[in-house]
């Protein structure tokens, strides 16, 4: 499940008109794509099963890319971005998602002006 959680997430994403501003929107770290760009960093599962249900917890993190010397730089981004992810459909194909929830964020200053933002949100999902 956590592969097809982050392949909806991805979808989900990419379907924001609010985060159009973004270049590329993809799986893991773009090799040739010029900033701003958001991508899925990493993620990991656990089992959370029920009684008549496969489930799992599956922690995502997403990271975001930009450029900027202003500590307000995609401040608006990142809340389009926590919203649309709070938001997400409940009822995907082949799972249901029960919860997500906003565990932790980083932001991080790196040379260049390059500022890189860094979510993790925790989902509970059940196979259907």
């Amino acid at each position: 499940m956590e592969t097809q959680l982050r392949a909806a997430l991805l979808d989900c994403l990419r379907a924001d008109p609010a985060l159009a501003a973004l270049n590329t929107i993809v799986e893991e770290a773009p090799s040739r794509t010029s900033l701003p760009w958001l991508g899925i960093s990493a993620s990991a599962s656990a089992d959370w099963s029920v009684k008549d249900a496969i489930g799992r917890e599956v922690r995502i993190a997403v990271e975001m890319h930009l450029r900027g010397d202003d500590p307000a730089t995609g401040v608006s981004l990142a809340k389009e971005l926590e919203a649309r992810i709070l938001a997400m459909p409940r009822v995907q194909n082949g799972f249901y998602i029960v919860t997500v929830v906003f565990l932790r964020s980083r932001v991080e200053q790196r040379a260049n002006n390059v500022r890189a933002m860094l979510f993790e949100f925790r989902f509970h999902v059940l196979a259907t």
